[in-house]
Protein backbone atom coordinates (compact mmCIF):
# COMPACT_ATOMS: atom_id res chain seq x y z
CA UNK A 1 0.00 0.00 0.00
CA UNK A 2 1.18 3.38 -0.54
CA UNK A 3 0.12 6.73 0.60
CA UNK A 4 -2.27 7.18 -2.03
CA UNK A 5 -4.18 3.75 -0.70
CA UNK A 6 -3.73 4.98 3.24
CA UNK A 7 -5.47 8.42 2.26
CA UNK A 8 -8.83 6.68 0.64
CA UNK A 9 -8.75 4.25 3.46
CA UNK A 10 -9.02 6.80 5.82
CA UNK A 11 -11.24 8.59 3.89
CA UNK A 12 -14.05 5.72 3.48
CA UNK A 13 -13.01 4.64 7.38
CA UNK A 14 -14.72 8.05 8.40
CA UNK A 15 -17.59 7.89 6.02
CA UNK A 16 -18.42 5.03 3.48
CA UNK A 17 -21.26 6.91 2.13
CA UNK A 18 -18.91 9.53 0.03
CA UNK A 19 -19.76 8.87 -3.60
CA UNK A 20 -16.81 8.03 -5.77
CA UNK A 21 -16.39 11.30 -6.84
CA UNK A 22 -15.70 12.62 -3.43
CA UNK A 23 -13.41 10.27 -2.84
CA UNK A 24 -11.45 11.04 -6.03
CA UNK A 25 -11.06 14.81 -5.77
CA UNK A 26 -10.47 14.17 -1.74
CA UNK A 27 -7.90 11.96 -2.79
CA UNK A 28 -6.50 14.17 -5.61
CA UNK A 29 -6.95 10.66 -8.02
CA UNK A 30 -9.13 10.38 -11.37
CA UNK A 31 -12.48 8.75 -11.32
CA UNK A 32 -11.05 5.92 -12.46
CA UNK A 33 -7.70 5.89 -10.73
CA UNK A 34 -10.09 6.01 -7.54
CA UNK A 35 -12.10 3.28 -8.70
CA UNK A 36 -9.29 1.16 -9.51
CA UNK A 37 -7.97 1.63 -6.31
CA UNK A 38 -10.56 0.77 -4.32
CA UNK A 39 -11.37 -2.30 -6.03
CA UNK A 40 -8.14 -3.61 -5.55
CA UNK A 41 -8.37 -3.19 -1.88
CA UNK A 42 -11.43 -5.11 -2.07
CA UNK A 43 -10.04 -7.97 -3.80
CA UNK A 44 -7.26 -8.07 -1.78
CA UNK A 45 -9.10 -8.17 1.28
CA UNK A 46 -8.39 -5.08 2.72
CA UNK A 47 -11.60 -3.39 2.46
CA UNK A 48 -13.90 -6.26 4.14
CA UNK A 49 -17.03 -4.53 3.58
CA UNK A 50 -19.21 -1.52 4.04
CA UNK A 51 -21.78 -1.07 6.93
CA UNK A 52 -24.00 2.32 8.53
CA UNK A 53 -23.09 2.31 12.37
CA UNK A 54 -26.16 2.50 14.31
CA UNK A 55 -26.95 4.40 17.24
CA UNK A 56 -27.49 1.54 19.74
CA UNK A 57 -29.40 3.21 22.30
CA UNK A 58 -31.77 5.15 19.90
CA UNK A 59 -32.71 1.21 18.69
CA UNK A 60 -33.04 0.18 22.72
CA UNK A 61 -29.79 -1.95 23.06
CA UNK A 62 -28.03 0.63 25.14
CA UNK A 63 -26.50 -1.63 27.43
CA UNK A 64 -22.74 -3.05 26.44
CA UNK A 65 -21.84 -6.34 28.30
CA UNK A 66 -18.33 -7.44 28.67
CA UNK A 67 -18.91 -11.54 29.36
CA UNK A 68 -15.61 -13.55 30.19
CA UNK A 69 -15.87 -16.95 29.98
CA UNK A 70 -13.70 -19.95 30.86
CA UNK A 71 -14.62 -23.37 30.42
CA UNK A 72 -12.67 -26.77 30.97
CA UNK A 73 -12.90 -28.04 27.48
CA UNK A 74 -10.02 -27.12 25.15
CA UNK A 75 -10.86 -29.46 22.31
CA UNK A 76 -11.71 -28.35 18.64
CA UNK A 77 -14.90 -29.74 18.71
CA UNK A 78 -15.52 -27.91 21.88
CA UNK A 79 -14.54 -24.78 19.99
CA UNK A 80 -16.57 -25.43 16.89
CA UNK A 81 -20.05 -25.98 19.08
CA UNK A 82 -19.30 -23.07 20.75
CA UNK A 83 -18.24 -20.99 17.88
CA UNK A 84 -21.53 -22.28 16.14
CA UNK A 85 -24.22 -21.16 19.78
CA UNK A 86 -22.37 -17.64 19.63
CA UNK A 87 -22.59 -16.90 16.17
CA UNK A 88 -26.43 -17.11 16.40
CA UNK A 89 -26.84 -15.14 19.02
CA UNK A 90 -27.34 -11.33 17.52
CA UNK A 91 -27.24 -9.67 20.79
CA UNK A 92 -23.28 -10.76 21.22
CA UNK A 93 -21.03 -8.30 18.56
CA UNK A 94 -17.58 -9.79 19.35
CA UNK A 95 -15.96 -12.72 20.64
CA UNK A 96 -12.55 -13.18 21.08
CA UNK A 97 -10.39 -16.05 22.23
CA UNK A 98 -8.28 -14.65 24.85
CA UNK A 99 -4.40 -15.18 26.77
CA UNK A 100 -4.61 -15.40 30.04
CA UNK A 101 -6.80 -16.30 32.98
CA UNK A 102 -10.28 -15.65 30.52
CA UNK A 103 -10.62 -17.52 27.22
CA UNK A 104 -12.98 -16.01 26.14
CA UNK A 105 -14.51 -12.29 26.26
CA UNK A 106 -17.80 -11.71 24.68
CA UNK A 107 -19.27 -7.86 23.96
CA UNK A 108 -23.16 -8.03 23.54
CA UNK A 109 -25.27 -4.92 23.46
CA UNK A 110 -28.78 -5.37 25.23
CA UNK A 111 -31.81 -3.45 26.80
CA UNK A 112 -31.48 -3.87 30.48
CA UNK A 113 -30.00 -6.50 32.93
CA UNK A 114 -33.39 -8.62 32.44
CA UNK A 115 -32.60 -8.75 28.24
CA UNK A 116 -28.88 -9.84 29.83
CA UNK A 117 -30.36 -13.07 32.05
CA UNK A 118 -32.51 -14.15 29.02
CA UNK A 119 -28.90 -14.15 26.98
CA UNK A 120 -27.04 -15.85 29.10
CA UNK A 121 -29.77 -18.45 30.00
CA UNK A 122 -29.74 -18.65 25.89
CA UNK A 123 -25.81 -18.38 25.93
CA UNK A 124 -25.35 -21.44 28.74
CA UNK A 125 -28.19 -23.30 27.37
CA UNK A 126 -26.37 -23.76 23.96
CA UNK A 127 -22.76 -24.98 25.54
CA UNK A 128 -21.05 -25.70 28.65
CA UNK A 129 -18.49 -23.33 30.08
CA UNK A 130 -16.36 -23.97 33.78
CA UNK A 131 -17.70 -19.82 34.57
CA UNK A 132 -19.16 -16.74 33.30
CA UNK A 133 -18.65 -13.15 34.71
CA UNK A 134 -19.71 -10.13 33.32
CA UNK A 135 -19.47 -6.47 33.61
CA UNK A 136 -21.80 -3.65 32.43
CA UNK A 137 -20.24 -0.75 30.32
CA UNK A 138 -21.19 2.70 32.95
CA UNK A 139 -19.56 4.93 30.10
CA UNK A 140 -18.73 4.55 26.93
CA UNK A 141 -15.43 6.83 26.73
CA UNK A 142 -13.93 6.15 23.22
CA UNK A 143 -15.77 3.20 20.55
CA UNK A 144 -14.22 3.47 16.91
CA UNK A 145 -14.21 1.76 14.23
CA UNK A 146 -11.47 3.90 12.45
CA UNK A 147 -7.99 1.55 12.55
CA UNK A 148 -5.12 3.23 12.60
CA UNK A 149 -2.67 3.32 8.95
CA UNK A 150 0.38 4.12 10.64
CA UNK A 151 1.39 0.29 10.47
CA UNK A 152 -0.23 -0.78 6.90
CA UNK A 153 2.91 -2.53 5.27
CA UNK A 154 4.27 -1.14 2.31
CA UNK A 155 3.24 -2.37 -1.19
CA UNK A 156 6.27 -4.45 -2.33
CA UNK A 157 6.59 -4.41 -6.14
Amino acid sequence: MDETDCKLLNLIQHDAALSLDELSERAGLSRNACWRRIKRLEDEGIIKGRVTLLDASRINVGLTAFIALRTTEHSASWLERFSNAVRDIPEIIGVYRMTGDVDYLLQAVIPDVAAYDRLYQRLIGRITLADVSSSFVMQEIKSTTVLPLDYAPERRG
